[in-house]
């Protein structure tokens, strides 16, 4: 479930929410920067939406701006060229006018997603390095914790670079057992190690389902 931090006191929030909802977003809907805050040290969130309009919010937002990872959307008034240009200098990553279409909302938020990846052709083999006591992942800053199967998936199909690696292989030379048919234990691991990697903004392809085989490490 992606999460979305709404903060926003206009009426037009409401249908907002609902319509972000039933895109399968789970809003989180504030009107001060109070509460903002505690969402913002508790979740994980895809995006921040935010208004001007919500009080003791533009120093707030100019701290945020600078130090939050996640990306800060302004809802601006359409009519208001001013408030647009503040919030980008304050630091915001995008701004949209009321109403916001929605789909419009879900193509800026993705266009913001990539351009925060890495692209896979710049991760070196010289930049992934395997700490074997920990579980840890190196990768170019990123420090990626993973549980001890998924790392000797991960590892195995690192050192496999290159080549498609079929679900049986995985299921013995790791896993330690036969593949069953409608085992998805294995998919299980694979679909959690590409969850981390997204969370760690790392492109979640450097894991590949080359489909009716297996999968394939690619950078």
């Amino acid at each position: 479930m992606k999460h979305i931090l709404l903060i926003d006191l206009h009426s037009a929030a409401h249908e907002l929410f609902h319509q972000l909802s039933a895109q399968g977003y789970y809003v989180h809907q504030v009107d001060n920067a109070f509460d903002a805050l505690i969402k913002m040290e508790t979740l994980t969130l895809e995006a921040i939406l935010f208004d001007f309009s919500v009080p003791k919010m533009d120093s707030f937002w100019l701290l945020v701006a600078r130090q939050a990872p996640t990306p800060i959307i302004v809802i601006a008034d359409a009519n208001n060229e001013l408030e647009r240009i503040n919030a980008l200098e304050l630091g915001a990553d995008d701004y949209l006018s009321q109403p916001v279409n929605v789909r419009e909302l879900q193509l800026r938020l993705n266009v913001l997603k990539r351009r925060s990846q890495p692209a896979i052709n710049d991760v070196k083999p010289a930049q992934i390095s395997f700490e074997d006591d920990t579980y840890t992942v190196n990768l170019v800053d990123n420090a990626l914790v993973l549980t001890q199967t998924e790392y000797r998936l991960f590892k195995y199909l690192f050192e496999h670079q290159g080549e498609v690696v079929t679900k049986a292989e995985l299921q013995q030379r790791v896993l330690h057992k036969e593949h069953g048919r409608f085992d998805r234990n294995l998919d299980m691991h694979i679909s959690n190690t590409r969850r981390k990697l997204v969370k760690g903004n790392l492109p979640r392809e450097m894991i590949n389902t080359v489909r009716g085989q297996g999968y394939s490490f690619s950078f």
